[in-house]
């Protein structure tokens, strides 16, 4: 309850910078690390993601097609942790580091376009639905923090993360992503290559986590009206292809 007391008084602090910046270059130090470890105390695993460098990543990959947006380790996976002293650990070591959480241990994450997302949110909080943590991807995609599926009992109602495990697949499935077993999100607070490109809670993960199904007609909906909007829809599916 004191650590949920903390958090919210953080999200409503005065922000420094032009138009009251509440991105990640605005979480520094101290306030960076309670915001993370906030969100392991949550039960949301994490570990350790690149960051942008200059124009380009700190992975130092010529060309790398997601700066700061990719763990830095293949064994993402494995690392993933709520522990706060290694948390702890990785932020003196890396402070520079943005952070992924692995999905389908804890949470999943119903990842949409943001435009769609503002939509549904109005939605689901006009019906009176719980919605859980919500965090925004500025400047064009916004993530629904939900409980997790795990492993279902009849396998065949699972589907594998491999189109929305890599963030370079995003152009070409810009609907729905649905994170749950074996993919991952960055979490708040990271920054982005870019003005204005950052990674913020705009619902904290104190929040209980809903169940998706509660939150998944509502953002289809919503991808499906935004998909229908842009002039070129007719090469942009609601939902990922490949289900």
């Amino acid at each position: 309850m004191e650590r949920k007391s903390r958090f919210s008084q953080w999200l409503r602090r005065p922000r420094s910078g032009a138009g009251g910046d509440t991105g990640a270059g605005a979480a520094t130090g101290a306030a960076r690390e309670e915001l993370l470890l906030a969100a392991a105390a949550a039960g949301f695993p994490l570990a350790p993601a690149a960051h942008p460098s200059g124009y380009g990543c700190s992975c130092e990959r010529i060309g790398c097609p997601t700066p700061g947006r990719h763990p830095v380790s293949f064994a993402w996976q494995t690392l993933a942790t709520t522990d706060p002293e290694k948390v702890a650990k990785w932020l003196r070591a890396q402070p520079e580091a943005n952070f992924v959480t692995a999905t389908g241990m804890a949470h999943d994450v119903l990842d949409v376009p943001a435009e769609a997302g503002r939509k549904a949110l109005d939605r689901l909080t006009a019906a009176g639905i719980e919605v859980g943590p919500v965090a925004t991807v500025a400047p064009d995609r916004m993530l629904f923090f939900t409980a997790t599926r795990g492993t279902p009992d009849d396998e065949d109602e699972w589907w594998p993360c491999e189109l929305d495990c890599h963030p370079e697949t995003l152009d070409e499935h810009p609907g729905l992503r649905w994170h749950c077993r074996g993919s991952y999100v960055l979490l708040p607070p990271s920054r982005l290559p870019g003005d204005d490109a950052y990674v913020a809670w705009l619902l904290g993960p104190e929040r209980p986590l809903p169940d998706p199904l509660t939150l998944l007609e509502t953002l289809t909906d919503a991808c499906a009206q935004y998909a229908g909007d842009r002039p070129d829809h007719e090469h942009h599916a609601a939902w990922p292809i490949g289900r």
